[in-house]
């Protein structure tokens, strides 16, 4: 990890349903005790992909009790941006909300350009292989940031 790690990271995304959802249980996973993870999208329109569910518990990753939730939602249930060190954007829409919310806020935006699977493959087995990339990267992504 890091010499100054952050103690709570948000990750967002379009929808909070694929990138920032697979984000947050990676991240839960490697470094949660240590840091506190959240996740929230640009629109709260959907439910959880059910392929991030799947090719998160290929690895030990737990994701089908996620619920989604748009910035929106999340300050009302109490988790206001100021209390986070560090938002990780997993989308451009996503990185703009951020920075548009955070400009009153003395803390970090980053942008990871992390594949958007949906909408990628044409049968089951493909669509697998797609989130299964955007997962991937999700993971090296992080362990780059954070550390083994």
């Amino acid at each position: 990890m890091s010499a100054d790690p952050p103690t709570s990271v948000l990750f967002c995304c379009d929808h909070n349903a694929v990138r920032s959802p697979m984000a947050e249980g990676l991240m839960k996973k490697y470094y949660g005790t240590d840091i506190y993870v959240q996740s929230a999208g640009v629109r709260n329109d959907m439910e959880i992909d059910g392929f991030s569910i799947a090719v998160c518990d290929e690895i030990g990753v737990e994701l089908s009790r996620h619920r989604t939730r748009s910035f929106e939602e999340m300050q009302e249930w109490g988790d206001d941006l100021s209390g986070f060190d560090l938002v990780i954007a997993l989308s451009p829409a996503s990185q703009r909300m951020a920075l548009e919310l955070t400009r009153f806020y003395h803390l970090d935006v980053e942008y990871w350009p992390i594949l958007d699977p949906t909408g990628l493959g044409e049968g089951r087995e493909e669509k697998l292989n797609s989130y299964r990339q955007a997962r991937d990267q999700i993971r090296t992504r992080i362990k780059e940031r954070f550390g083994d």
